[in-house]
């Protein structure tokens, strides 16, 4: 069966606006200059440091994420779209987050399932009744994207608790810019620059209660172990603000504190990059190494916020995503503007029963994956790999959902042989505080692999800069 999938710079033969000039551009660079710039930004990456990191494959574990030169551009219209459908979608889950930490009037009214919210792994009964200030506990929501047609974009997921790649957005503009000034002469493309400004200003709004004058933000990173190290530190360096560890960190009376040279300072905003269960010893895991001793305490009492909160990740989850377009009427009274890809829990019998019988042509997915790993791509599995993964969800069925193969569109992407379309997604970044704010761009992820829909960077993906045009 041949798909035709959406190609965003061609239509048939016809250059679609948004990329007006990027064919001749693509198409008059000789093939030694585009090795160069190839070179020149591989080199660039590897002396910035842009590495990410892939675990239990042998040999060292850090990689330099595959970059291709040709951008992928998006219409001040078209953008315009994404921008309201983003905000809307952050609001509805932030407004979740708050209402099952507390009434839970979403469960009571019967629109979300109780045992997928309070049975839930990430549901953290320790911050039950707390609300954070502002009333937000996702503060950076990375909603990932895909395209099917001219006016058709679909949320794949949301990620609510720690969503990665921000730095990739920036350095990919600024590689670019490097690269290639004078098409940004030519073109009016929106800067992204400001991102780690209004995230240190999204930060500082949701000061505690406690707070007294100009909030003390931090980052706090596991470590230079950490897949992300390279983020943490570029975002701290970027806003101007210390990147700490568990260590660097004590609670003393209602507050917490960082370890100076210059004796202890309190610390208001925590940016935390690690997961729920490693923040405080005495609260989750008693054998983590990489929290701080009573920090949930602090937390309850209003003496420090964290930022995004601990438990944010039961919005997230796979099997709540089917229910947030329904958040966005229940709680903001609106018809969602971004719709979900149709999904099939296979936690329902009647849906569980329809997918065993079509995987040959779904993909299905861990409720809890991610990465890329722990899924099916039924059209392009072997019937034994269809058959043991049949087994896998008779054995655990609330584990997976399943969702139909979409044509994802494409964009062009330098190849071996020139210029050839590639599949990809986007994942946007959108600040909730005070504001809800989104920058104009997002991380575009191409699958680098001819045919292959998988664009994660640990399965052989690679990044492209992102324009949106300025009106």
């Amino acid at each position: 069966m041949t798909i035709n999938y959406f190609n965003e710079m061609f239509d048939g033969e016809t250059v679609r606006d948004p990329y007006h000039g990027l064919d001749a551009w693509s198409r008059n660079m000789p093939e030694e200059l585009r090795t160069l710039k190839q070179s020149e930004a591989e080199a660039l990456f590897r002396r910035i440091g842009i590495t990410f990191a892939v675990y239990g494959e042998g040999g060292s574990p850090d990689r330099l994420i595959p970059f291709d030169m040709f951008p992928r551009v998006f219409s001040a219209e078209e953008w315009r779209k994404l921008d309201r459908g983003i905000k809307q979608r952050a609001r509805a889950l932030n407004a979740f987050l708050v209402d099952v930490y507390g009434r839970g009037e979403i469960v009571k009214a019967g629109r979300v399932p109780a045992r997928l919210v309070y049975g839930n792994d990430a549901f953290e009964t320790a911050v039950c009744g707390i609300v954070p200030p502002m009333g937000v506990y996702s503060h950076i929501v990375g909603i990932d994207l895909v395209r099917t047609g001219p006016e058709e974009f679909y949320v794949l997921e949301d990620n609510c608790r720690t969503p990665s790649g921000v730095s990739y957005m920036l350095e990919n503009r600024e590689i670019m810019m490097r690269m290639f000034p004078g098409l940004f002469q030519e073109k009016r493309i929106a800067p992204v620059e400001a991102y780690p400004a209004i995230l240190k200003r999204t930060l500082a709004s949701v000061a505690p209660r406690k707070c007294e004058g100009d909030p003390r933000v931090v980052i706090l990173t596991p470590g230079h172990f950490n897949s992300a190290y390279y983020e943490h530190s570029f975002l701290a360096d970027q806003m101007g603000v210390e990147l700490v560890e568990g260590q660097d960190l004590f609670v003393e009376g209602d507050f917490c504190w960082m370890r100076t040279t210059e004796g202890p300072k309190r610390v208001d905003v925590i940016y935390r990059r690690i997961d729920d269960h490693f923040l405080d010893p005495l609260c989750f895991r008693p054998d983590s190494m990489l929290g701080v001793p009573g920090l949930m305490n602090v937390y309850r009492s209003g003496g420090v916020n964290i930022c995004s909160a601990p438990g944010a990740g039961v919005a997230d989850d796979k099997a709540i995503y089917t229910f947030v377009p329904d958040m966005v009427r229940f709680y903001l009274g609106e018809e969602p503007i971004l719709q979900n890809v149709p999904t099939w829990q296979c936690a329902k019998p009647d849906e569980c029963k329809y997918v065993l019988e079509n995987l040959s042509e779904l993909v299905v997915k861990e409720v809890h994956g991610s990465g890329g790993y722990g899924m099916l791509v039924g059209p392009r599995a072997t019937r034994e790999q269809i058959s043991a993964f049949a087994a896998k969800i008779e054995e655990d069925p609330d584990n997976y959902i399943a969702q139909p193969t979409l044509a994802l569109s494409t964009c062009p992407t330098f190849v071996e042989n020139g210029v050839a379309p590639r599949h990809v997604d986007l994942r946007p970044y959108c600040l909730v505080g005070e504001r809800v704010e989104l920058v104009p761009g997002g991380l575009t992820r191409v699958a680098l692999k001819e045919g292959s829909l998988v664009v994660n960077s640990s399965q052989g993906g690679g990044v492209k800069d992102t324009w949106v045009l300025a009106e």
